[in-house]
């Protein structure tokens, strides 16, 4: 997969992500990188489960690119931060 599926994939990841774990609002290179980033840790779960990682550009891609993303979310906290005007 070339640099510029991992750019869709990881803003499709990121987005699906975000609004699933209650995300505040990130930027579009954060979305981006939450989802290539987790692409990467999403591949290594999948492995570790005996599963194959990311391969081809497709929904598989993102799905495990989804999974990792929302478990890097969930584990630095991002989707716990609400932040009101006061």
């Amino acid at each position: 997969m070339g640099w510029l599926a991992w750019i869709v994939v990881g803003l499709i990841a990121g987005s699906l992500a975000s609004r699933v774990t209650g995300a505040r609002r990130l930027g579009c290179l954060t979305t981006t990188l939450v989802g290539v980033v987790g692409g990467l840790l999403g591949g290594m779960l999948f492995n570790a489960a005996g599963d194959q990682g990311i391969g081809d550009f497709g929904i598989r891609s993102v799905l495990v690119a989804f999974v990792g993303a929302t478990v890097l979310l969930a584990i630095t906290g991002v989707g716990s931060r609400r932040h009101t005007r006061r």
